[in-house]
């Protein structure tokens, strides 16, 4: 199931698509500039399946690709790049680093104009509720992770 939230009302969007969208002023005969989704929360909830959990992932097979040093990000976030030739390759693995299991999430880095994207898994019974959000939103991890969590609970208490 794909579900489309807004940030950070975590509301649903309008169903017409133009009306959740403000456009800047502009100057007489120049174009507006193109609408962007950064206000905007994807989540994909699917089944766990035989997927091995977020948590387990974290532990046991991210630590193969990555490099052996992180650095520093904002507000006690630490990065670390994937190694060249893994599956994860062109991605940093993003932690909180004095409790990763915390928060951490897969992200893409800015490339060719478009800004880098992130993505964080969380199990949640027998299904994993998977968040994408614009890798900007990290200057403010600890909101967006509460507002994670917020919407985590409002959808489970939805599915009783």
């Amino acid at each position: 199931m794909d579900l489309v939230f807004l940030w950070p009302a975590l509301t649903p969007p309008s169903p017409d698509p133009l009306a959740d969208i403000k456009l800047p002023a502009t100057e007489e005969g120049t174009a507006p500039p193109e609408p962007h989704s950064s206000g905007r929360l994807f989540v994909t909830i699917t089944s766990l399946g035989a997927v091995l959990p977020p948590l387990v992932r974290l532990r046991t097979i991210y630590p193969r690709y990555i490099e052996s040093q992180a650095t520093a990000g904002p507000d006690g976030l630490a990065i670390v790049p994937f190694r060249p030739g893994t599956p994860y390759e062109g991605e940093d693995l993003i932690y909180f680093a004095d409790v990763p299991e915390q928060f951490f999430a897969l992200c893409s880095r800015a490339a060719l104009g478009l800004p880098g994207t992130c993505l964080q898994e969380r199990a949640l019974d027998a299904a994993v509720i998977t968040v994408r959000f614009p890798r900007a939103w990290l200057e403010d991890w600890r909101n967006a992770a509460a507002g994670f969590d917020r919407l985590v609970t409002q959808l489970h208490a939805q599915s009783k």
